[in-house]
């Protein structure tokens, strides 16, 4: 898990929200490659190939990593670092263990999730029951206009409509940049 790119450059004096400058590495973006997909607003959960669930952890700088803990990345801007833990560890566990009870599902595959539902971030997918969302299956998003203006307006109204957190774009090539309508000023 790498972290992922905002698509427009933070602002130096003010690092929660975003400028209108493109960052580097997601100029592609605006070349138009990639495809825009939903940015659920949840925990990120992720199933490896022995079976095994894990959570999404960041753990801040001169703070104990949790036991099991497994880094990742660390931001040098932040100096957070960023990892996993074992889901059943977490403080997500009992959400994740009820969203995989209320789930026929024919089976999961490895990948990562996100971790949606009541109980998670004040539930602004406003879900009735926990659930998982396969990130690789995200809903995709239109977005014809990739000015600042033309994001920000698609960001903002998906945000408005049913909670949306922002827009994740992901190029063929594996690489991805993500925008969350809290990145805009209001």
């Amino acid at each position: 898990m790498q972290k992922i790119p905002t698509l427009f450059r933070r602002d130096p004096d003010d690092r929660a929200h975003v400028l209108s400058e493109v960052h580097p590495d997601c100029a592609w973006v605006l070349a138009g490659e990639g495809r825009a997909t939903r940015k659920y607003d949840g925990t990120c959960v992720r199933l490896d190939e022995q079976g095994a669930w894990w959570a999404r952890r960041e753990v801040k700088p001169g703070k104990t990593p949790p036991p099991n803990y497994v880094p990742v990345q660390t931001d040098e801007v932040t100096g957070k670092t960023m990892g996993w833990e074992p889901v059943g560890q977490s403080a997500f566990a009992k959400f994740h263990a009820e969203a995989l009870a209320g789930e026929s599902h024919g089976g999961w595959r490895p990948g990562s999730y996100e971790l949606v539902g009541p109980k998670i971030n004040g539930n602004p997918e406003r879900r009735r029951a926990h659930g998982l969302v396969a990130h690789a299956t995200a809903e995709s998003i239109a977005v014809k206009d990739l000015s600042f203006e033309g994001v920000r307006t698609v960001v903002l109204a998906a945000a408005e409509a049913d909670g949306c957190e922002g827009i994740v774009w992901h190029h063929e090539d594996g690489r991805m940049a993500k925008i969350k309508a809290r990145d805009f000023r209001s």
